[in-house]
């Protein structure tokens, strides 16, 4: 089967949308672009989100105004899968929204105290509480469910297996910037608590309802 042109430009335009947003966040352009504007570098985080909802915006209405029939649909007992997901995903971006600052995210705590540092973390402080205590990045995993609890056509397919890559590669960036700014305290936090999936949570739960006194 012959893919669409507009397919693989879809795929394409993705793909330089991801290394764009990735290479923008790296330490290597932080560090260079806050030596080279000083105080005005408080004004980057909100330049790089931006950017990136500038970009976004056409990218997403053109991969939609191209897909074609969908080749999968959430149906039958397969539906509950996807309420399922859907809501498991607003769940996590809510307890994950709950643990960050969102004037820190925006870029606008950053103008109004002067104050930035060159990781460009979205952490700006160490915390391990709430869902945090079970999986690492509830917002990246967040956004891997939602983009498949839907009609999945071919181009959506191809569209989405870039857009996952690029949650796990964002997630691993995140992660280099974490112990950089918080070191062997985010390192011991790698060892105890899941990326994605809380396998490392459901066991100690699990260790401890079977332990002495059960």
């Amino acid at each position: 089967m012959e893919l669409p042109v507009t397919y693989f430009a879809a795929v394409i335009l993705w793909v330089l949308w991801c290394a764009l947003h990735s290479t923008l966040i790296t330490t290597a352009v932080t560090d260079y672009m806050k030596k080279k504007f000083g105080d005005r570098y408080r004004f980057y985080r909100l330049f790089y989100n931006t950017v990136a909802l500038v970009t976004l915006l056409p990218l997403a209405y053109y991969s939609i105004s191209i897909e074609g029939a969908p080749i999968f649909r959430w149906q039958g007992p397969l539906a509950i899968a996807k309420y399922l997901l859907q809501v498991t995903s607003l769940y996590l971006f809510i307890a994950g929204a709950s643990h960050y600052r969102m004037s820190q995210f925006l870029g606008i705590h950053q103008i109004k105290t002067g104050q930035a540092d060159h990781t460009l973390s979205e952490h700006d402080t160490f915390n391990t509480t709430g869902i945090l205590s079970a999986i690492r990045h509830p917002w990246y995993i967040s956004g891997i469910m939602i983009i498949w609890a839907r009609e999945i056509s071919l181009s959506a397919l191809l569209n989405n297996i870039v857009i996952s890559a690029y949650f796990v590669v964002g997630a691993i960036l995140e992660e280099r910037k974490l112990v950089l700014q918080f070191g062997e305290k985010y390192r011991d936090y790698q060892k105890n608590v899941s990326m994605f999936f809380p396998y490392k949570w459901l066991r100690a739960k699990i260790a401890g309802a079977s332990g002495p006194g059960t």
